[in-house]
């Protein structure tokens, strides 16, 4: 997964402006407490870091 397909996910489930606002403030325990931009700066995978948005806001498994 690229870049640009997780934040294309992420505003599809969450909305635009929320889903920036998530992937700047909200801190994911699965990535070693770090937010997801954060997480994806570091190198970490786009789909690793889908997987725990969606573990840690509930999104249904056939959104994922």
């Amino acid at each position: 997964m690229r870049t640009t397909v997780f934040r294309n996910l992420m505003a599809g489930e969450f909305g635009a402006v929320r889903a920036e606002m998530l992937a700047r403030d909200h801190v994911l325990g699965a990535l070693g407490g770090r937010t997801a931009d954060q997480a994806l700066d570091a190198g970490v995978s786009p789909k690793e870091v889908w997987r725990a948005v969606c573990d840690d806001f509930g999104v249904p498994a056939e959104r994922r």
